[in-house]
């Protein structure tokens, strides 16, 4: 709610009359976003809002306003857009690192991905005909879920004036969101133990070996087993930029690495001690710290949460999903790509007159309002991640 009002501050709410603004025949959603002066429109009724929230205006003036035709519409639209920019704007770094998909409903859905057919040209004799190359296929299923939650207040609260809620529900929906979404990311990954021992296995050839600390060296040795993975052609697959993924415990590690102007070294590219010449001095190699413009840090605060061995200390490198061949692909149902906010029709009627969602329910005089999230995901090609626990066994 505050920064939609950002945008229309030179407007006098307190001068704004309800049948000025709401009054008329009732128009459907569509119309009303299709007429010229909607946006208009829906500024004077954000600042209308917003001056009962903070107690410019009676709660029964919004009570009153419920019950025109286009009032209801607007007011949806302010909390939707509220929560939206909520949504978009909590720090949220995974789709750095996995693909987004669309699907159609809630049914599986299968990606396939296929290899083969990009080994070396063979060479071809006269006369002689082309060998006909291979392709394999992979097969990955996974299907969207709906997830939600509930939020109200009563009825006294609005006549007392505790109406805060109006600006804080949007922040609280839309971060809701965004955690859930996390969350779903990070527990794809992670296991109780850390990286998942199913997807980060020896047989993927994607775990670095002894489990190494995060460090220069670990990240020297994580990019150079990215850099030997290989295609069902045993041909090089190249991964031009990668993502740093650690639990908010090594962050300042992280940065500390990542933000190095320069990077001193053994001419082997390993640690500076132990390595002499033959005149017994030691020899040092100092680089700038190429790391800068390949490596980018994403910090995941639910890695703890959800590996509760090891999860301060594991880490995983993932190559950008720029790149053709994810990770990990989460997927939105089409036309509910983003959090969508839903308010109870009053189950009550006064007798002799009109009711608003504004009077509550007939039970509780509750006034209701609930969030609806649409999405799911799977891991994929784990060629394209290598991961540590941190613990160097």
């Amino acid at each position: 709610m505050p920064e939609l009002l950002e945008t229309i501050e030179t407007l006098r709410s307190e001068d704004a009359s309800v049948h000025r603004l709401f009054g008329g025949e009732g128009r459907s959603v569509r119309s009303l976003t299709s007429r010229p002066d909607y946006r208009v429109r829906l500024a004077e009724a954000a600042a209308f809002v917003a001056a009962v929230a903070i107690g410019r205006r009676p709660f029964h003036h919004l009570q009153e306003a419920m019950t025109t035709s286009d009032f209801p519409l607007f007011f949806g639209d302010i909390i939707d857009r509220s929560v939206l920019a909520s949504y978009r704007e909590y720090p949220s770094t995974w789709k750095n690192y996995v693909k987004v998909g669309t699907v159609p409903d809630f049914r599986q859905v299968k990606r396939f991905t296929f290899q083969g057919a990009e080994g070396l040209l063979l060479q071809v004799g006269e006369l002689n005909e082309y060998k006909e190359a291979a392709l394999t296929e992979a097969k990955y299923n996974y299907a969207v879920k709906k997830y939600g939650r509930k939020m109200a207040f009563s009825w006294e609260a609005g006549i007392n004036g505790d109406l805060d809620l109006l600006n804080d529900l949007p922040v609280r929906l839309g971060r809701a969101a965004r955690r859930s979404e996390q969350r779903f990311v990070t527990d794809l990954f992670f296991g109780t133990t850390g990286p998942d021992t199913t997807f980060f296995a020896a047989g993927n050839a994607n775990v670095i070996t002894s489990n190494p600390a995060l460090s220069i060296a670990a990240l020297q040795t994580a990019m150079t087993v990215l850099a030997a993975q290989t295609d069902s052609d045993g041909e090089p697959i190249f991964i031009e930029a990668v993502e740093l993924v650690v639990p908010p415990a090594l962050e300042i590690t992280a940065r500390n690495i990542l933000n190095a102007v320069q990077i001193e070294l053994n001419t082997s590219g390993g640690n500076i001690t132990g390595l002499a010449n033959s005149s017994g001095v030691e020899q040092r190699l100092i680089t700038q710290n190429w790391m800068r413009s390949r490596v980018r840090l994403n910090v995941d605060p639910y890695i703890p949460l959800i590996a509760t061995t090891n999860g301060n200390t594991s880490w995983m490198l993932v190559a950008n999903p720029a790149s053709g061949r994810p990770a990990a692909e989460i997927g939105y149902l089409r036309g509910h790509a983003e959090p969508e906010v839903f308010m109870k029709e009053p189950n009550a009627r006064r007798v002799g007159g009109a009711s608003s969602p504004m009077d509550g329910s007939f039970e509780l005089d509750a006034i209701e309002y609930k969030v609806r999230h649409v999405f799911g995901g799977v891991l994929q090609d784990p060629k394209m991640a290598v991961a540590s626990n941190g613990t160097g066994s």
